[in-house]
C-alpha cells in the first residue's frame, strides 16, 4: 500500500488543482491520498471532505493539534494506511507519472527526492532544452545532501526508524529529517522523473517573506549539526551581502527582482534566527 501525504493549512483556492492531479495519477498498487489539516480556518476541511465522498481514494485527517507542517505530515502518517510515504505539498501540482516514479524507485532506495518544474504555474516560458529543477537543498550548506518534503518518498519503516519529522521545526524539517537518515546510514537518490510543478509566492515581498522564512532554518540546523561537521561559511556569507548591496540598484529591473529578494530574504532569515537562536549562521 502507498500513502500519498498532503499536509494543508488554508490550502484554498490551489489545494483543489494538486488533489485533481493526484486522482490522475496511474498506480499499479494500490494507494491513497491522506490530506492532513494543519488548523484551516477556509473551507478546505469541507472541500476535502467533498473530493473523498466522491472518490474513495481520498481521506480527511485532522492534524490541528501541534501547529506547523512537521507536525501535520506526522499526523498524516499515523493515520495512513502504506508502507511506501510520499509526500508533495497542496499549493504545488503533481506531474504524470509522478507517483510511479518514486514507487519504482523505492524498490532500490530508502529516500527518494523528485526535480521541479518551476515556470508551468508562473507564467514563465519552459527552458530549452527541457530540464528541471535540482532541490537546492543537496548542496545548500554544504553537508549531507537533502531532499525537499514537496517531493519526497521514504519507506515507512525508515520514517519511523527517526521519529518522523521534527515538529519544532517551521523550516528545514526535510532538511533534518534527511540528515538524520544518512547519519544512519541510508541515502538520498533524485528521480528525474518525478516532477512536481512547484508555486512561487507572487511579487517582491511575497517571494522575500517566502525565503526569510525558509532562511530561518540555517541556524536551528547548525546548533543540531555542527558536532556532525556542519560549518558555518563566513566567507560566502560576506561575498553574498556585498553581492546584495551592489546589486541594489538593479532592482529598477522588474525582471531582476525575484532573484534579489529570494537571496535577500534567504540571508535575512539567518540573521533573525542567528539572533533568536544565539547561534552566529548568517
Amino acid at each position: 500500500m502507498i500513502s500519498v501525504i498532503v499536509p494543508v493549512r488554508n490550502g484554498l483556492p490551489y489545494l483543489e488543482e494538486q488533489l485533481s492531479a493526484l486522482e490522475m495519477q496511474e498506480c499499479t498498487e494500490p494507494w491513497e491520498v491522506v490530506v492532513a489539516d494543519n488548523g484551516s480556518t477556509d473551507a478546505t476541511a469541507s472541500v476535502v471532505r467533498g473530493w473523498a465522498d466522491r472518490n474513495g481514494l481520498f481521506r480527511l485527517v485532522d492534524a490541528s493539534e501541534v501547529r506547523g507542517p512537521g507536525a501535520a505530515r506526522n499526523a498524516g502518517v499515523r493515520a495512513a494506511k502504506g508502507d511506501l510515504l510520499v509526500f508533495c505539498d497542496a499549493d504545488d501540482v503533481v506531474q504524470p507519472g509522478w507517483l510511479n516514479a518514486h514507487v519504482a524507485a523505492l524498490t532500490e532506495s530508502a529516500i527518494v527526492g523528485g526535480v521541479f518544474d518551476s515556470w508551468s504555474l508562473n507564467g514563465l516560458a519552459a527552458p530549452s532544452p527541457l530540464t528541471h529543477s535540482i532541490p537546492s537543498a543537496l548542496s545548500q550548506f554544504g553537508f549531507l545532501p537533502a531532499v525537499i518534503s514537496a517531493n519526497l518518498a521514504l519507506r515507512r519503516s525508515v520514517f519511523e526508524e527517526v521519529g518522523g519529522f521534527a515538529e519544532d521545526l517551521m523550516t528545514g524539517e526535510d532538511i533534518d529529517l534527511s540528515w538524520r537518515l544518512q547519519l544512519r546510514g541510508y541515502t538520498c537518490v533524485v528521480r528525474t522523473d518525478a516532477v512536481v510543478a512547484r508555486r512561487a509566492r507572487q511579487g517582491f515581498w511575497g517571494t522575500f517573506g517566502r525565503f526569510t522564512a525558509y532562511g530561518r532554518c540555517g541556524p536551528a540546523l547548525y546548533r543540531r549539526y555542527r558536532a556532525e561537521g556542519l560549518q558555518r561559511n563566513l566567507a560566502l556569507a560576506a561575498k553574498t551581502w556585498a553581492w546584495l548591496a551592489l546589486n541594489a540598484p538593479r532592482l529598477v529591473r522588474t525582471e531582476f527582482r525575484t532573484e534579489w529578494a529570494s537571496i535577500a530574504g534567504w540571508r535575512t532569515g539567518r540573521l533573525l534566527e542567528s539572533w533568536r537562536q544565539w547561534t552566529f549562521f548568517p
